[in-house]
């Protein structure tokens, strides 16, 4: 005879706390785990034939600073079509120095290794370093210090 399943004890007040917290903070999604049981809530991401980076966005050239670049600068090229482009692996905080003040890990004009740390994605408190996939040369970072990252979000070109 085989064995009846266990019945599942949800419990809702948790959940509506961690869907409370994804619209709180962005994310797409969170998971937790407690006494053996682990929770996961997701945002159903929505399917989209165009590409993820189809509305204008603002590229610092030359090393200008994101903050001081004009609202309508085109675009030099397309940076998610560079070969040489370091996405976001996590959703996220990104930091370009290990703390606050503390010299930042790269600059426009860096040279780097493979495995050099590039900067940190903070994603639930752990600080995740991000390597370099390739060596050469930092020409564009795409990020600001502290600025929250999506998945696969354009953050360095190394050449």
């Amino acid at each position: 005879m085989a064995k009846a399943p266990k019945s599942l004890s949800v419990d809702r007040e948790l959940i509506q706390e961690l869907t409370k917290l994804l619209d709180e903070t962005g994310l797409t999604e969170i998971e937790i785990e407690q006494d053996g049981t682990r929770v996961r809530v997701a945002r159903a991401a929505a399917v989209v034939s165009t590409p993820a980076m189809a509305a204008p966005v603002r590229v610092p050239v030359g090393g200008e600073p994101l903050s001081q670049m004009s609202e309508t600068a085109p675009l030099p090229f397309d940076p998610t079509k560079h070969p040489g482009l370091v996405t976001s692996p996590m959703v996220g905080t990104a930091y370009a120095a290990p703390e606050p003040g503390a010299k930042p890990f790269i600059e426009v004009g860096t040279e780097v290794k493979i495995g050099d740390t590039l900067l940190i994605v903070e994603a639930m408190k752990t600080m995740n370093q991000i390597p370099a996939p390739r060596a050469g040369t930092v020409i564009q970072i795409l990020f600001e210090d502290g600025q929250p990252v999506e998945f696969g979000e354009p953050l360095v070109i190394i050449e």
